[in-house]
């Protein structure tokens, strides 16, 4: 039927003002923006307000934009004069679609409709969170994430994303390396006990592991302290905190090894204590990069990768790498399978290397002889005489 653009208007703004509108598209543009394509509207609660979010397809990119619902029927009033020649307007009752010929004629078709129901009208939709933000989370609240209420504390926003972005990085490790298996569980250097505590709710009442051990260990006697007494008023009865070092650690009754920002060769000292154990999954964060590094300028060894060793920022980074890539080997060595990517451990820290290995049943022995080789080769390449994690197991 012939029709107007004011009158694709009017049926846009009936359907807003009685709850039944879906979505609105203008496409076809024919206008003076060689970059634009289409827009997407659709309704959006704002701080409790309604207004009509725009999404602006262009051929690289979109940008959104959100407006009161006057200007929005405004907008599409003036976008319909000035270059979309196609517009359908979707609501529960009925599909509206319009068209603007080149003769000039309107013409308005409507069709039964094809969504039935008012999409959710959040805009910011909340994600859910392995450890979830709730009033029973006695933890949370002791070590000052939550209020009595169970609401995040705007100044520990960022701890309580990186606990859940923690959880989130152990959660397929654990289940690649069997949740039934992971029973005894030791946190190295555990701190003020953030991430050791949401690792026990997670497993203990999300997984729901019996027979479960979570043991913390960390040289500092007040934090120890501390952490065994919100452990005991949370009632978390498997949860314990040792004061130690990670050398002296003696339990070889390991099946998950945790050891984040161990500093230098206390990352090597962990790794050294999971394997002796046999853990079935080996998960650390490396730091302070210094063993490796000082072998590197003592040997100053000349070579086509010199430039990659002559400047100081250069070096360290290389030796990062070359740390941690031959103690991917040495536990690939000792029978497990070995992954290396980022973790970000909170807002106000760099990206750093998270190293995670998962047993496996076995190892050729053609395998085991080719790391051996590569390891040599790397050392002579670049003036490496010994890594500290191999003659802590006498490789």
């Amino acid at each position: 039927m012939l029709a107007s653009i004011e009158d694709f208007a009017s049926l846009f703004t009936k359907s807003l003002e009685s709850s039944v509108f879906v979505k609105l598209t203008l496409g076809d543009y024919q206008g003076t923006d060689n970059q634009l394509k289409n827009i997407y509207i659709r309704e959006v609660r704002l701080k409790g307000e309604l207004k009509l979010a725009f999404t602006y397809r262009y051929k690289t990119k979109d940008i959104v934009k959100n407006y009161v619902r006057e200007t929005a029927i405004d907008l599409v009033n003036t976008y319909l004069q000035e270059g979309f020649k196609a517009a359908t307007l979707f609501t529960v009752e009925q599909n509206v679609v319009l068209s603007i010929k080149k003769n000039g004629n309107i013409l308005l078709r409507k069709e039964q409709p094809s969504l039935k129901q008012i999409p959710n009208q959040l805009h910011d939709k909340q994600k859910k969170r392995l450890i979830a933000a709730t009033p029973d989370k006695q933890y949370l609240q002791s070590l000052g994430i939550l209020d009595p209420s169970g609401k995040v504390y705007k100044h520990a926003g960022d701890k309580y994303k990186q606990i859940n972005h923690y959880i989130e990085l152990l959660r397929p490790l654990i289940a690649e390396a069997g949740m039934e298996h992971i029973k005894q569980i030791v946190d190295m250097g555990s701190g003020k006990g953030y991430l050791t505590f949401a690792l026990y709710d997670y497993l203990q009442n999300v997984l729901k592991i019996n027979d479960l051990s979570v043991k913390g260990v960390e040289f500092r006697q007040d934090l120890v302290d501390l952490c065994n007494r919100i452990a005991l008023e949370a009632g978390f009865n498997s949860l314990h905190f040792e004061q130690g070092s990670i050398i002296d650690f003696k339990d070889n009754q390991i099946d998950l090894l945790i050891a984040l920002h161990a500093c230098d060769t206390a990352t090597d000292d962990a790794i050294y204590r999971g394997i002796q154990a046999q853990a079935k999954l080996i998960v650390v964060a490396p730091c302070c990069h210094k063993q490796i590094r000082n072998e590197m300028e003592l040997s100053k060894k000349s070579n086509e990768m010199e430039i990659l060793t002559r400047f100081g920022i250069f070096l360290e980074r290389q030796a990062e790498m070359l740390t941690d890539g031959i103690r991917a080997l040495i536990l690939e060595y000792f029978g497990y399978k070995t992954k290396v990517f980022e973790f970000i451990s909170d807002a106000h820290t760099p990206k750093n290397v998270l190293i995670a290995a998962v047993k496996i049943p076995s190892i050729s022995s053609s395998r085991k002889e080719q790391i051996l080789t590569q390891l040599r080769e790397i050392k002579n390449y670049f003036g490496i005489s010994k890594h500290y994690l191999e003659r802590l197991l006498d490789l």
